[in-house]
């Protein structure tokens, strides 16, 4: 059985304060929950500080982003070298920084290469548009990302891929839980071709968009689906704990 994990992505939200007061909110809850991996992802500014503050838990921590190069006059960048022993996972390719940032498919597998070969483990983030999923494109979309975040890398050593519809980040409009297992099944699938069916069996898939506590089980209840990348709502304590705990009780009864 896959670990299910839920990741809490806080954007560029909370200062160091606010970061230490939800974090003091949800850690006695969330370490006393099993049967899910926990994972915050702060800002890097406050990385150092929740890393201090979860020692001794179950929680993992994880950055939003990293550069792909280790080292160098890349001013206002940050390097896998200054987050490994710091962080566990680190999320690369979300849309905002495709979007926002330009982040391409090359970039994204040279964060890819770089991460790995730090120690740290991607959560590689693919998904479509709103206008790519209306044209029927999303299969041909999601496939192309995850090949693209692949090329040249010889084991995927633990990575974690999350589907997010772009259309469904931040909007309030989640995918359903039949779409989001589907796709799901295709991000495997094409794992599968990469490397061999049991490498892409053992490969946990989160979906990301719009989650919260009242959709929650919606995504855990499929069987492609092995948690969430939790964006709004991991900014609520007791909104994450219920997304966690509901995670946790689905799998375990699974």
């Amino acid at each position: 059985m896959r670990m299910p994990i839920i990741a809490a992505n806080w954007k560029m939200n909370t200062n160091v304060a606010e970061a230490i007061e939800l974090v003091k909110a949800m850690k006695k809850k969330l370490n006393s929950i099993s049967g899910a991996e926990k994972v915050l992802c702060p800002p890097f500014v406050s990385l150092t500080t929740v890393s201090e503050l979860i020692k001794g838990t179950s929680i993992e921590l994880g950055a939003q982003n990293m550069y792909f190069e280790r080292s160098g006059a890349f001013t206002g960048e940050i390097s896998p070298l200054m987050l490994v022993g710091l962080c566990k996972y680190v999320i690369l390719g979300h849309s905002e920084r495709r979007a926002y940032f330009d982040d391409t498919d090359e970039m994204v597998n040279k964060k890819v290469h770089t991460a790995l070969d730090a120690g740290l483990t991607p959560i590689i983030c693919v998904g479509e548009s709103l206008k790519q999923n209306e044209a029927g494109e999303t299969i041909e979309v999601v496939t192309k990302q995850v090949n693209a975040a692949f090329r040249g890398i010889d084991s995927p050593q633990g990575t974690v891929i999350a589907y997010e519809p772009i259309w469904a980040i931040g909007t309030g409009k989640a995918a359903r839980g039949e779409q989001a297992n589907a796709i799901s099944g295709v991000i495997r699938s094409a794992v599968a071709n990469l490397y061999g069916d049991s490498i892409a069996q053992e490969m946990r898939i989160q979906y990301g968009g719009s989650v919260n506590t009242t959709n929650i089980a919606e995504f855990i209840n499929q069987p492609e689906i092995d948690g969430a990348l939790v964006g709004g709502a991991s900014l609520k304590a007791a909104e994450f704990i219920g997304i966690v705990e509901q995670t946790a009780k689905i799998k375990k009864a699974g």
